[in-house]
């Protein structure tokens, strides 16, 4: 089944989830509310989409759109070698999907990644905790309304002095 089908279907199925299509540099996007995400992810892979290729997160603080946050799952089909991109917006009030790790198991990372980052909880994620900052680090560091020098944590940071040639060369 071809692309504009499998969405045409989707939204049959999902009229009340589905926000937008849209389309860019021959590329299709599924706009999807964030509380169905995994039931549309699922019916993808069912057709095919067999490969998540990364899942990342925007924050839209000052750009607008459906809601704060936006979930983004890049999906393959190696079968049909077709791409589609999913987008699931999810409000600031409860930054939280439920997690596809069951799906595939790229997302294991990948989701504990947006959490550690945006805050954006995953539900049902098997281990849901930071893979990038220090546990106890507080804060999200990829919001927009994240001071960009950060909040004083860097501050104990030792400092490497380096110049050039100041490192021997090895032998």
């Amino acid at each position: 089944m071809s692309v504009p089908r499998i969405i045409s279907r989707i939204k049959e199925g999902h009229s009340d989830a589905i926000l937008d299509v849209t389309q860019f540099a021959g590329d299709t996007t599924l706009h999807v509310k964030g509380d169905a995400i995994l039931q549309v992810l699922k019916e993808l892979k069912g057709e095919g989409f067999n490969f998540l290729a990364d899942l990342t997160a925007v924050d839209n603080l000052t750009l607008g759109g459906f809601e704060r946050f936006v979930v983004v799952y890049h999906l393959l089909s190696h079968e049909k070698v077709e791409r589609l991109t999913v987008k699931a917006h999810v409000p600031e009030d409860d930054p939280s999907l439920a997690s596809v790790e069951s799906l595939w198991r790229t997302a294991d990372w990948q989701e504990r990644e947006v959490y550690d980052l945006y805050g954006i909880r995953f539900e049902g994620h098997p281990d849901l905790t930071r893979i990038l900052n220090p546990h106890d680090y507080e804060g999200y560091p990829l919001r927009k309304d994240y001071p960009r020098v950060g909040r004083g944590e860097r501050k104990d940071f030792p400092v490497v002095e380096r110049k050039i040639g100041s490192k021997s060369p090895r032998k």
